[in-house]
């Protein structure tokens, strides 16, 4: 597989992400707890990508690395329970930027363990990228005053955990088969997510059939697709590379507000969302 293929698992696994946001705001909307939208989300894709695994070709794995990849996918069930957390206290637009900080965060963390200082082209992608962040997510009609910083500190939080979740993908197990490793990863994101919500609401049989359908796309989308396509893509064009290419998560939640929830998209948001993938051009121009 070429190097721009890589690439393209990478940029559509933060496509796949950037649909959440439209299908959560729906949920929240028919009356269902953040817990009961996590909960459904991780256990509902977990299953899937389990049952997927039975039928492809997979490796025997050592009790440590098993337990290696497991442990390796709670960032990306703490990232879900940040970011919704966050979402309780803070206005969309607000937690997508503080979110969306893990532009700089997982050029940071290359920088630290890798030793590869970001070169001219990377810092000036990661300028664009924010810059377009701020224009597509509406923040300039935004007053300082309505900022929550609780929620504001869950979503840089958030951040951080999707910049390691980022990192451990590209370099933990490395050789196991992606369904594979999606799965385990998918596991260590359901444990902490029961951990910290136990999911009671499995016990209530209307509730879980209204929240089945969104746990299905929500499942599909934010637990089977992302790990899957950054196995694949990751450990090909390194976190730093990386964390842009999933940039193309916020242009695609615009995207889907205005066709699925109608939402009014300005000409500065539509101006932002241009940037953004002028940022992720400028960022991976050798592939």
């Amino acid at each position: 597989m070429k190097t721009w293929h890589y690439a393209l698992m990478v940029f559509l696994g933060g496509c796949s992400l950037g649909i959440l946001s439209t299908f959560v705001k729906l949920a929240y909307a028919a009356g269902y707890s953040m817990s009961e939208v996590t909960g459904s989300q991780v256990l509902v894709g977990t299953i899937i990508i389990w049952i997927v695994s039975f039928f492809i070709q997979k490796k025997k794995l050592h009790g440590i690395q098993t337990l290696k990849l497991v442990l390796a996918g709670i960032p990306m069930g703490l990232t879900g329970l940040l970011y919704y957390q966050s979402l309780q206290t803070l206005e969309a637009s607000l937690a997508i930027i503080c979110l969306f900080q893990f532009i700089w965060i997982g050029t940071l963390i290359e920088w630290i363990f890798y030793k590869k200082c970001p070169s001219k082209g990377k810092i000036l992608s990661i300028v664009i990228l924010l810059s377009g962040s701020v224009l597509s997510a509406g923040f300039l009609g935004e007053s300082i005053e309505s900022i929550s910083w609780q929620g504001a500190i869950w979503g840089i939080l958030s951040a951080f955990t999707f910049s390691i979740f980022i990192l451990l993908s590209g370099i933990v197990g490395k050789e196991t088969p992606a369904i594979q490793k999606s799965a385990l990863l998918s596991t260590g994101g359901l444990i902490i997510t029961f951990i910290l919500f136990p999911p009671m609401f499995l016990v209530d049989l209307p509730t879980v059939i209204g929240i089945a359908p969104y746990g299905l796309i929500l499942g599909i989308f934010g637990v089977v697709l992302p790990p899957l396509l950054f196995s694949i893509g990751m450990p090909h064009v390194g976190p730093g590379l990386g964390t842009i290419l999933t940039a193309s998560e916020l242009p695609v939640a615009v995207i889907m507000s205005a066709l699925v929830l109608s939402e009014e998209i300005n000409m500065y948001q539509w101006t932002g969302v241009a940037l953004i993938l002028i940022g992720i051009v400028v960022g991976n121009r050798k592939f």
